[in-house]
């Protein structure tokens, strides 16, 4: 990114200002139609390195007026045709003679339209705080965007830029508009500048705060210095990703970069802490050093999506943040990996779609995982060492993943690529099988992997292998590893010296290695008394619960099981343990939704959460922290949902003096209350929800509030939601989570949701042009069905509607829903058998 600023972002060492240059009068001219055409003129200097009458070039969303070559001292050539393949985004340029080898101007006067599509140069509508609906302009060129926003004509501002370092193309941004600022530098000398809607200045400060401190961070642990004089971070209205990493200039949703004191969510202030610490990490790896091609992505991302979390738990060593790191990404990524349609973390790209469809959990969340994996086999001292070899190599160039391995492995004598071809190259992991005999005063353990798949048990021939480092522990020292070891082959017999026999032993210590574990009956029933009495640490809880309700998905162990051993957790403390009983129980009462015994599962999950709810209360205590808000946040929507009675009173009482003024909620308390009086309410409850998002100042509670509209149960009421989906009241990008938030509400409201987007599927692939949050909206709206024709409705509606850079998603959500029927087919009656015998005879805590 280019530097110094001028305006917008001046480089004055002046304090917090609002920065306001003319607003943009042009494109407000036609904010219906997206703006008006802007008319570009540019002139590239090329070199025809042989004869031809046709030059190929890149061309998206644009209409060339005409073009021109004009060959160094001679006359200029005029192109006749202009061939568009709008597909493949190219444009052949035709011309009537024979164009020579040598140097010469090519000249091009095209038109393009600076809309609403979120992609390349865009507008950005926003509001005033005098209420007057205006535009900025703003970039956003990743992945392959970057093809057209560069005016040169004698009749528009020119705003002349420092020289930028060597830089790939998609990192370039510039944005025009209103903001204000607020601004610091960081203790290694860097200017560091949060920009903010005008009046806003005062949310920009918790970021600014955390990226002063993750420059020196990164600094430090990379051993290079961050390579540009500043850092500047703003937000945009209008953003389809979370946030972009730009160099120098970092783009952010509202929600990614702004945070209140009042009225932000302990979550939130969260998540702005990790994609600060995401996007700064690319600046060294992705922007000073740059992946050779698409293929790479997982070298930005799952990187970045790694070393966020190391940088969190430095800045903010309350938040507990690795062990949430394992239920944020490290499960989701095996959810989606367990699939016949995942793909590997490295995989050929070719066409601009297929880049789009890359940008998903295996690139970001399955990438980091590896490499926590990795960091944990090498050590942190030789990681850091080999990284800063790699950075020191490659900065401003190109480079490839084995790059990175050749690196690591000079670093720490191990054999990396050997180990890490297996993770990056093939898709899947493993299930490691283990059975356990005493001998004496030793325990022998007998390992085994095979391909772990969301069907069930791995069936062929040529089952793929793994080099994976196995940490084993014991209940002697349940907190470190009694040994480590590299599994390189489909079978494996470890001895463990001095284990008695009343001991119990596991693998994978802080649920770090990228594999699911399935212990014998035996080594299993030992293991459940450290959920009870929280000897296991809580990774290890999470992880083991986590293995077995996979299993029971994939149909290797009864669900019912899983069910017994969500019951241990009655004495559980910790958030993170709590928040992936949450998912799970989530994903089988969508999945139960589909029969006519909803309620025994809802029953069940008031009985999982009560004790809990009734140990934390409405209200913090003396000496709470960070989690001890998130945790309440949970379990008192979780209660709320599935309708518990004192739950859903109180609710209603505060959320009655919230809206009267009495007593305004907190923000942790809003979501969990605003989705339980939305489940248990009426019209007017809804109608309510809406004047309070209509009133909101701050993106954040109006995403909150959108995020919870489907929670509504009359067919009536969730048109009306649905509707309101695609209103101006809602911003494009935040569309799809109304959407999906209906889906997911209800089944009535998954079948609406899935007829809205068929009904007005033109109207929203316009809006998305094909960009990665088509994906999502197709996701949310229909993996949640468990009925095999349903598969087979998707897929035709998608042959016939096709969106090329969902293609792999629409597969994998035809095979979820697939999936799901199988597992309603198998286990549904067993489910119900147990719920009924519990409801019998309830269980004694």
């Amino acid at each position: 990114m280019v530097r110094p600023s001028p305006l917008p972002f001046s480089s004055s060492d002046s304090a917090a200002a609002p920065v306001r240059p003319e607003p943009l009068e042009k494109l407000q001219e036609d904010p219906v139609s997206g703006g008006p055409p802007v008319l570009l003129v540019v002139q590239p200097s090329k070199q025809v390195r042989q004869a031809t009458n046709q030059i190929v070039m890149n061309c998206a969303d644009i209409d060339i007026i005409t073009a021109s070559y004009v060959p160094e001292g001679d006359e200029e050539i005029h192109a006749t045709g202009f061939n568009y393949q709008n597909e493949d985004e190219k444009v052949t340029l035709s011309f009537p003679s024979t164009l020579q080898p040598g140097t010469g101007t090519l000249k091009i006067d095209f038109v393009g339209e600076l809309n609403d599509k979120m992609k390349g140069f865009y507008r950005s509508k926003y509001t005033t705080p005098s209420g007057e609906v205006r535009y900025a302009a703003v970039t956003q060129f990743e992945n392959v965007i970057d093809r057209k926003p560069y005016p040169d004509d004698e009749n528009v501002v020119e705003v002349k830029f420092a020289r930028t370092p060597v830089m790939s193309t998609y990192l370039v941004a510039f944005v025009v508009g209103e903001y204000d600022f607020v601004e610091t530098r960081s203790k290694d000398g860097v200017c560091v500048r949060v920009y903010t809607p005008v009046g806003k200045a005062e949310q920009g400060k918790f970021a600014l705060e955390v990226a002063a401190k993750t420059l020196p961070f990164y600094k430090d642990y990379f051993n290079v210095p961050y390579p540009l004089p500043k850092i500047d971070l703003i937000a945009i209205a209008d953003f389809a990703a979370g946030a972009m990493e730009n160099w120098g200039l970092v783009t952010y949703r509202e929600t990614a970069l702004l945070i209140d004191s009042k009225n932000s969510c302990s979550s939130s202030r969260q998540w702005v802490a990790l994609v600060v610490g995401h996007e700064l990490a690319h600046q060294w790896f992705g922007n000073l050093v740059t992946m050779e091609w698409w293929t790479h992505l997982w070298l930005n991302e799952g990187f970045a999506s790694w070393i966020e979390y190391l940088c969190v738990d430095h800045c903010f060593p309350e938040y507990d943040i690795w062990t949430q790191f394992v239920s944020a990404d490290y499960t989701r990524a095996q959810e989606l990996d367990a699939l016949d349609n995942s793909h590997p973390i490295e995989v050929s790209v070719g066409h601009p779609s297929e880049v789009d469809e890359i940008f998903d959990a295996i690139s970001y969340s399955k990438g980091a995982s590896v490499i926590r994996m990795l960091h944990d086999y090498i050590g942190d001292t030789d990681f850091k060492k080999g990284m800063n070899m790699y950075l020191t190599k490659f900065q401003q160039k190109n480079a490839a993943t084995e790059d990175l391995w050749e690196c690591l492995e000079g670093a720490s004598g191990k054999p990396i690529a050997a180990v890490m071809n297996t993770w990056t190259k093939q898709m899947g992991f493993p299930l490691i099988y283990v059975e356990a005999e005493q001998v004496e005063n030793d325990r022998l353990l007998k390992l085994s992997q095979r391909k772990f798949c969301a069907s069930g048990p791995y069936v062929g021939e040529d089952c793929p292998q793994w080099m994976v480092p196995i940490t084993i522990s014991t209940s002697e020292d349940p907190n470190h590893a009694k040994l480590k070891i590299l599994m390189d082959k489909p079978e494996m017999n470890v001895v463990l010296k001095n284990v008695k026999p009343d001991q119990w032993v596991k693998l994978n210590l802080g649920t770090v290695g990228f594999y699911r574990t399935q212990y014998s009956s035996a080594m299993l029933e030992s293991l459940l008394p450290g959920i009870r009495d929280l000897s296991l640490p809580p990774v290890d809880r999470l992880g083991l619960q986590n293995d077995l309700f996979s299993l029971a998905r994939a149909g290797i162990i009864s669900t019912v099981e899983v069910l017994k051993v969500m019951e241990a957790f009655v004495n559980e403390p910790n958030y993170t343990v709590w928040s992936d009983l949450s998912c799970n129980l989530g994903i089988l009462s969508t999945l139960l939704s589909h029969t006519d015994f909803y309620e025994e599962i809802q029953e069940f999950v008031k009985d999982v959460f009560s004790p809990i709810g009734e140990r934390l209360g409405w209200d913090p205590k003396p000496g709470e922290g960070h989690l001890d808000a998130l945790l309440r946040g949970l379990v008192l929507g979780k209660l709320g949902k599935a309708g518990h009675k004192a739950t859903l009173e109180e609710a209603r009482r505060r959320f009655k003096d919230h809206v009267e003024g009495k007593q305004i909620l907190s923000a942790d308390l809003r979501s969990p209350v605003y989705l339980t009086v939305l489940k248990h309410g009426d019209g007017t409850t809804l109608d309510i929800m809406i004047k309070l998002h209509k009133q909101a100042d701050m993106q954040e509670e109006k995403n909150r509030i959108e995020r919870v509209l489907g929670a509504t149960l009359s067919p009536e009421l969730i048109q009306k939601v649905l509707t309101f989906a695609l209103s101006e009241e809602v911003r494009p990008q935040d569309t799809v989570s109304v959407i999906g938030g209906v889906a997911g509400g209800s089944k009535h409201g998954r079948k609406a949701a899935w007829k809205f987007i068929k009904d007005n599927w033109e109207e929203l692939y316009n809006r998305y042009q094909g960009g990665f949050l088509i994906s999502r909206l197709i996701k949310l709206s229909v993996e949640g069905f468990a009925v095999d024709k349903m598969a087979g409705e998707v897929k035709a509606f998608f042959e016939s509607h096709p969106a090329p850079s969902a293609e792999r998603t629409i597969q994998q959500c035809c095979e979820n829903i697939l999936l799901n029927a199988a597992w309603l087919k198998r286990d549904a009656e067993s489910i119900h058998q147990y719920l009924l015998q519990r409801k019998a005879s309830p269980p004694t805590v």
